[in-house]
């Protein structure tokens, strides 16, 4: 165990913040702790946009669901798959423009990902929180005519930042054994691991200091995944210039 991992190990999302600013100098460190995430063949298909206009924060957290951390949060940021600077690039050394392949929106978004990541994590280990906003996506539209974002790029998520006001305890992840399968995928397991981390679960989120209910993974799973299915975002992509072939 080392500074970092224990960082990483302490992780919990962060929706309460106080009022004290982040510097732009430090957001600009964090951006650049994002940009050292590892990039598919260089192309670095990220940008971020940080979103301090206070009528287009409230429009997005209406948007996503009524997330008032969105409107609260010091620092805002939509993190967005970005292919214009690879379309320009191909078009400038005669391959032709891009003409939306899956592969390059994967890359794209795994790309934008792993800086995310980056950013929070760095974030973290300075003593600031925040939350990842995938609701962003219940209208991707709005969200880039509000920011202006060209074909080839979307919004992938949002990440409120802030000095956290209050945290939560960590949510105890999946036992190690059941994500690392060695040799081959253990199907037979999937069942017999579920039930007993639903379990814990339970557990968990009935003795926790805060929020607590009568739930567990499974349930809160499946409700979450059969009720944002967002089936618009295929032809949405698709009107970005993504997703065609």
């Amino acid at each position: 165990m080392n500074p970092v991992m224990a960082t990483m190990l302490a992780h919990a999302s962060v929706r309460q913040f106080t009022e004290q600013t982040i510097e732009q100098d430090i957001l600009a460190s964090l951006i650049r702790c994002g940009q050292a995430a590892a990039s598919s063949s260089f192309i670095q298909a990220v940008s971020v946009v940080q979103v301090t206009e206070a009528e287009h924060r409230q429009q997005i957290a209406e948007l996503a669901g009524g997330q008032t951390w969105v409107v609260a949060a010091p620092v805002f940021l939509v993190f967005c798959a970005d292919l214009q600077r690879v379309n320009y690039a191909c078009v400038k050394n005669g391959l032709g423009a891009l003409e939306g392949h899956t592969e390059h929106f994967i890359t794209a978004t795994v790309d934008t990902a792993l800086v995310a990541q980056n950013v929070l994590l760095a974030a973290e280990s300075l003593g600031l929180g925040g939350v990842f906003i995938g609701g962003i996506r219940n209208d991707p539209q709005r969200v880039c005519d509000l920011l202006s974002l060209p074909e080839q790029v979307y919004p992938v998520f949002g990440m409120c930042l802030g000095w956290p006001a209050q945290t939560q305890a960590v949510k105890p992840r999946f036992p190690v054994a059941t994500i690392l399968h060695e040799s081959s995928y253990q199907l037979g397991a999937v069942a017999t691991e579920v039930d007993r981390y639903d379990q814990q679960m339970q557990t968990y989120y009935q003795t926790r200091s805060s929020q607590q209910r009568v739930s567990n993974w499974s349930a809160q799973t499946a409700a979450a995944v059969q009720k944002k299915q967002r089936p618009h975002l295929l032809t949405f992509l698709q009107t970005r210039g993504l997703l065609l072939r």
